[in-house]
């Protein structure tokens, strides 16, 4: 328990510039999600369908598990939202002995076409206040912070 408690011994500024960091990060996570969620609206899709919508649309074909481990999630948190993507005929699950495969309907790889580029362009444009080098600056700390954690 000291090891772990010296590991994350930082100053008092330290701490409070790092919960500073964190809360306006959550807060852009959480506002460009909002964001997306109405852009998304045009198509009756949440942030979370489009994002199967994407992983299963970039794949032939793909199963549960492949998809939940896209998503960071597990198998059973997406089962929901793909029966629900399964009744709007945007995906179709074919089960094969013990795995469930998906693939896109024709209804899901138009609408996949149409989507997806629109979708790409609004998201990058959440960064259209940075010029270039700042977005290259902000790119490399956030890998840098991936990469610390990746190592706790």
């Amino acid at each position: 328990m000291k090891e772990s408690s010296k590991e994350w011994s930082l100053s008092k500024q330290d701490e409070r510039l790092g919960l500073l960091l964190w809360f306006r990060i959550s807060r852009i996570y959480n506002q460009s999600i909002r964001q997306s969620n109405q852009h998304l609206k045009k198509w009756e899709l949440s942030a979370a369908q489009f994002d199967v919508l994407v992983q299963v649309g970039s794949h032939e074909r793909l199963s549960q598990q492949e998809l939940a481990d896209k998503l960071f999630v597990t198998k059973g948190n997406i089962t929901q939202l793909l029966s629900k993507m399964e009744q709007m005929g945007l995906i179709k699950r074919e089960q094969e002995w013990k795995t469930k495969y998906l693939s896109l309907t024709e209804k899901g790889r138009e609408l996949f076409q149409e989507v997806v580029p629109q979708q790409e362009q609004f998201q990058a444009a959440q960064f259209s206040g940075l010029d270039e080098e700042e977005k290259k600056q902000l790119l490399q700390l956030l890998r840098k912070i991936q990469h610390k954690q990746r190592k706790e």
